[in-house]
């Protein structure tokens, strides 16, 4: 059995090598991300077994992308390389070190091409939690029915839903997606988000009340709301703790989030306690951080228990 199961698009990343506009620079590195693939990416590094299910195109770019998360050990066998569209593609921009701007050519991509006819059962109740975002519905009309069929199909398995909204605005255009993304979450297990995208679906910024609101429902039984350098809130219907935010030297924040939450998805799977798993989320959420790529920081459970351990770093 997996542990995780995870769908969602990843895209080419062409990141920069220095800041600026991106009208004045020349050189670039390659890398790839996506909300879903640096979770289970991460979660995979902390030693749970994962798998990715998307539509790549069937082009050099999207082999890059199954190149670069296969090597991470994610089982990426039920991808589906498509001939017909390509694979998307995300470029950077650093106008100063703790600005960075996102420019997506993701229409029409491959993934945005996935049907509830690409999944089988099997795929899902294979595993014991199945982690989606609010990307995913909606990239396309399709998209959003395969989000729905998962969601069904995880339920009618005894299958844990993790969701996390992942507000994009950019992909959001003028279209208001708050009813269908406060359905997904009102109907997950496991619920993760920022504060200020808590506060754009719950019209209040108050942890307590958010946490009051989110327990309406009768199926989530782990919260987390991050918030980004000042730490997070993470609660079960029977406590509520505050997690400092883990020291760290910030070179690009993109990916923080999709960090935080394998850490906590890997402690509750290992069946730690709250605290525990707060402390793990934050470590890994934080040294995401420290690279510029999304997953390149991402580190194992050995060195995440070291920093809890405060063991001393041997490095000569």
């Amino acid at each position: 059995m997996t542990d995780l199961i995870t769908i969602g698009e990843t895209m080419a990343v062409f990141t920069p090598k220095i800041s600026g506009p991106l009208r004045y620079i020349h050189d670039y590195t390659t890398c790839c991300a996506g909300a879903e693939s640096n979770t289970a990416i991460g979660l995979q590094k902390l030693g749970h077994t994962t798998k990715w299910f998307s539509r790549i195109g069937n082009d050099e770019l999207g082999q890059y992308v199954l190149n670069t998360i296969r090597a991470e050990g994610v089982d990426t066998s039920a991808v589906i390389k498509d001939d017909n569209h390509s694979t998307g593609l995300m470029i950077k921009e650093f106008r100063t070190p703790n600005d960075t701007n996102v420019y997506y050519y993701r229409n029409n991509s491959a993934a945005s091409h996935m049907n509830p006819n690409d999944l089988t059962d099997e795929l899902i109740c294979d595993a014991k939690i199945l982690h989606l975002t609010g990307i995913t519905p909606i990239l396309s009309s399709s998209c959003m029915e395969l989000t729905k069929k998962s969601i069904e199909i995880a339920k009618n398995n005894n299958v844990k839903i993790s969701f996390d909204p992942n507000i994009r605005l950019k992909l959001w255009g003028n279209k208001d997606y708050i009813p269908l993304i406060m359905d997904i979450l009102m109907t997950s297990n496991i619920v993760m988000l920022g504060l200020s995208e808590a506060e754009h679906l719950f019209k209040t910024n108050q942890i307590d009340r958010i946490i009051e609101m989110l327990f309406q429902s009768d199926t989530i039984e782990y919260i987390a709301i991050k918030n980004g350098d000042k730490g997070a809130h993470i609660a079960t219907r029977y406590e509520t703790i505050y997690i400092p935010p883990f020291p760290c030297t910030c070179v690009d924040p993109i990916g923080a989030g999709d960090a935080f939450n394998a850490g906590f998805l890997a402690g509750i799977l290992e069946g730690r306690d709250l605290q525990s798993c707060g402390n793990i989320a934050g470590i890994v959420g934080a040294l995401a951080t420290q690279t510029t790529g999304d997953i390149e920081g991402l580190p194992t459970m050995e060195e995440v228990l070291a920093y809890i351990e405060n063991k001393p770093k041997t490095n000569r």
